[in-house]
């Protein structure tokens, strides 16, 4: 099954809410990784995530791949969060986002904190490409809305968060953590690149 297959049919869903060496200390004077989250142990630079989501966070090819035909990516600023990018396949109803997020420096530690106790549905996923990973979604704890948001420590400090939401079509048929995670893949897989690896 291809991504565009499965998300053939998503709506909404904007994503929400580490160094090399020595453990980091976090914003909340706390030693880095801190609430459950796991230590990201071969942390990407911080400046990979300085971008444009817009235009980095994924090809025009891995878009026609997840979205079929998308519009053009919609840049949000958002000031507590980071950069995020939308696009949307109209006739579908499909729609992926990807967030750079920079403003809240404790990573996946912030996510497990404030997320994981939010969460309906939470699930700690296999490594993307040995970058830790989480899914979640804060409105069904069975993913029936066809909603999930993956995000995936680059450093202790940072993450970057994919969200998806399925349409009619694919509820109860496709499972949209599994659909954001290769998604999130594809990210990964960029941001990879753009640090020369």
């Amino acid at each position: 099954m291809t991504i565009a297959v499965a998300v053939g049919g998503c709506t909404g869903g904007e994503p929400s809410a580490g160094t090399n060496g020595t453990p980091s200390p976090s914003t909340q004077g706390k030693t880095l990784p801190y609430g459950g989250a796991p230590k990201v142990e071969h942390p990407l630079p911080a400046s990979v995530l300085s971008g444009d989501p817009c235009q980095e966070g994924l090809t025009a090819q891995q878009l026609a791949e997840a979205l079929g035909t998308p519009s053009a990516g919609r840049k949000k600023e958002v000031p507590v969060l980071g950069s995020t990018c939308t696009w949307d396949n109209d006739a579908s109803g499909a729609q992926v986002s990807v967030g750079y997020t920079t403003k809240v420096p404790d990573g996946l530690s912030a996510v497990y904190t404030n997320t994981k106790k939010q969460a309906k549905l939470w699930r700690e996923l296999p490594p993307i490409q040995g970058f830790p990973a989480v899914a979640g979604s804060t409105f069904d704890a069975t993913a029936k809305d066809g909603f999930c948001q993956v995000s995936v420590g680059i450093t202790d400090q940072l993450t970057t968060d994919i969200g998806l939401t399925l349409g009619a079509t694919k509820r109860g048929t496709s499972d949209p953590c599994d659909v954001a995670a290769r998604i999130a893949d594809m990210v990964v897989t960029n941001l990879r690149q753009k640090a020369g690896m």
